[in-house]
């Protein structure tokens, strides 16, 4: 059924996020002889920085393409791929649903849960066709740690545990605040239960072991740069100090609960990792974006809306992240009270872990996967107890109404979702113009491969375009939408808003051969409202100017000016269309 809804996309190849054509063009390059310790972007800026993302993500997806390649054209071996192995991670977590929900319930919840995980618009969003970034993995990764968790306290399941967080943080570090409450919930456990001594203390050391191992299999000659975007050695300090702190906490044999969880405060709590980190790298204290200059804070980073909390998120799509996560968060409280015995701790754990995880996506949206997967067993629990309820309707009328009402609340996304589809269908549709020129409006990122027709060239082009562009045309950007990229994220905002005056000479400085632009997309929209007489709104006006001369690009929305170094001084009249 997905490859049906998407098949659309998948024949065109429209990357769901310009993230998609990066790493799609990063798996390639690695494939075409870059190196695997090499994560620059070459034909972005020339290569000038390193992404911060891991090359962990790129085994899979290499591995379909290296099966793909010998039987398939390249563009056929990279939608094929890029379809199987998005599939293959919906299908790792499903099963991991699954068996957790078994694992704290029984049979009948967990194939309501293993039916109720595709229906999740947070979880399909991160894990769909075409969607090869890193996110589904970490979904994937913190449900495993969390199965582990909550199985046999023992010293195998603690490696386990360990080891998908130190995955999980490898792949990005965006990771770190749910594995901290998963680490956060063993502790406790163990705090309540000496028992469980062997799992912490196998999760705990595991985790740091794990991730300075794969950190350095990962980033080789790299691994000691001083980083805050990513595992580097100022955060692999942390997570020694907190192995160290939990193992000795462990070793004390406090009698008391009180004592016991003084211990842990004590050897691992926050005040000692935020101490190690302070006197290693103290600048990863302000967190990663701290860097970013005013006018790229304001007109990328508020603007990336799935990086924002809860309350800067319209209505629809806010609903859509915390909708599920509530009524799994009921769920799960009603199962721990229903519950007792050794199903009763489970329950209780996993309500902690899916707390720390919600109040994560509250926090930035684009974690709201993760609390959503988590929330499955609490929603299957309420969804079979008020099946079961809607069964012993002898009417048939109000028995099929009751259980379609079931499922309405514990799936409250879909309808949401729905709303949601419904008003942006009523966006901008191709072939209509934008509200201020008679300029026919671009729909999504790939129209901007009419410019293939182009030489190959440096295209100075706004930062959302620019990913799908050079991974899918022979051209190269300037910038796009990564922070440690920063300086040329802000010569290309400075450009499009600034004069025409200022705006030359930065682009002739970049040594672009073309400037590049797509009426109605969100960025440029951005740009138009921000600086209403800056270079891409008088561009789209249709406004001229020597130093640019317009490129007609056959059959695509996308505007194209060729830079002419030559010339300098601005035409005047009436504005002429390209």
């Amino acid at each position: 059924m997905l490859c049906l809804a998407y098949s659309g996309a998948i024949a065109t190849l429209r990357f769901p996020d310009p993230d998609d054509a990066m790493r799609l063009l990063e798996v390639r390059d690695w494939l075409g002889g870059q190196s695997w310790w090499d994560v620059a972007q070459h034909r972005l800026n020339g290569g000038d920085f390193a992404m911060h993302w891991s090359r962990l993500v790129d085994l899979p997806i290499a591995a379909a393409m290296l099966v793909l390649d010998p039987f398939f054209s390249t563009d056929t071996a990279n939608r094929i791929a890029m379809t199987v192995v998005p599939l293959i991670t919906l299908l790792t977590l499903m099963a991991l649903v699954a068996a957790l929900t078994r694992q704290v319930s029984d049979v009948e919840r967990a194939k309501l849960a293993l039916l109720l995980a595709p229906l999740s618009v947070p979880i399909l969003y991160q894990i769909r066709p075409l969607r090869i970034d890193h996110h589904g993995w970490q979904i994937v990764l913190a449900m495993a740690a969390t199965m582990a968790l909550l199985g046999r306290a023992n010293l195998r399941n603690g490696i386990l545990a360990g080891l998908a967080l130190a995955t999980l943080v490898t792949i990005s570090l965006e990771g770190l605040p749910v594995a901290v409450t998963i680490t956060a919930v063993g502790a406790l456990a163990w705090a309540w239960d000496p028992s469980r001594r062997a799992a912490l203390i196998g999760l705990a050391i595991t985790f740091f072991v794990a991730a300075l191992m794969l950190h350095i299999a990962t980033r080789g000659p790299g691994a000691f740069t001083a980083v805050c975007d990513a595992v580097s050695p100022g955060w692999l300090a942390v997570l020694g100090v907190a192995a160290v702190g939990l193992s000795v906490a462990t070793l004390i044999g406090a009698r008391s609960l009180a004592a016991r969880l003084g211990a842990l405060a004590a050897g691992a709590g926050a005040g000692a990792c935020v101490a190690t980190l302070a006197f290693i790298t103290p600048e990863c204290l302000r967190g990663p974006f701290a860097s970013l200059d005013p006018l790229v804070y304001n007109l990328w980073y508020l603007k990336v809306s799935e990086g924002l909390p809860i309350w800067d998120q319209m209505l629809v799509p806010a609903i859509i992240t915390i909708a599920s996560p509530v009524v799994g968060l009921l769920g799960t409280a009603l199962a721990l009270r229903r519950t007792s015995g050794v199903g009763r701790e489970s329950w209780a754990m996993l309500l902690a872990i899916l707390l720390g995880a919600f109040a994560v996506s509250l926090m930035v949206q684009r974690a709201a996967g993760t609390a959503n997967a988590l929330a499955l067993p609490g929603a299957a629990w309420i969804l079979l107890a008020m099946l079961e309820r809607a069964r012993r309707i002898v009417p048939v009328l109000p028995r099929i109404l009751a259980t379609m009402l079931a499922l309405i609340v514990v799936s409250p996304g879909i309808v949401a979702g729905t709303v949601y589809s419904v008003s942006r269908s009523n966006a901008l549709p191709g072939g209509a113009v934008t509200q201020l020129t008679d300029r026919v409006a671009c729909t999504k990122f790939s129209d901007v491969r009419g410019i293939a027709i182009l030489p190959p060239s440096v295209i100075f082009a706004p930062l959302d375009l620019t990913p799908d562009l050079i991974a899918t045309t022979k051209h190269r950007g300037i910038a796009s939408g990564y922070h440690r990229n920063v300086a040329a994220m802000h010569r290309v905002i400075a450009t499009f808003t600034g004069s025409p005056k200022a705006a030359e000479a930065m682009i002739i400085a970049s040594g672009a051969q073309y400037v590049v632009g797509c009426p109605a997309l969100d960025e440029t929209e951005i740009y138009k409202h921000f600086a209403p007489n800056g270079l891409w709104a008088r561009l789209e006006r249709g406004e001229r100017f020597a130093w640019l001369t317009p490129v007609p690009i056959a059959g695509s929305p996308v505007l194209a000016w060729r830079v002419n170094n030559s010339s300098r001084a601005p035409l005047s009249g009436a504005p002429v269309r390209p």
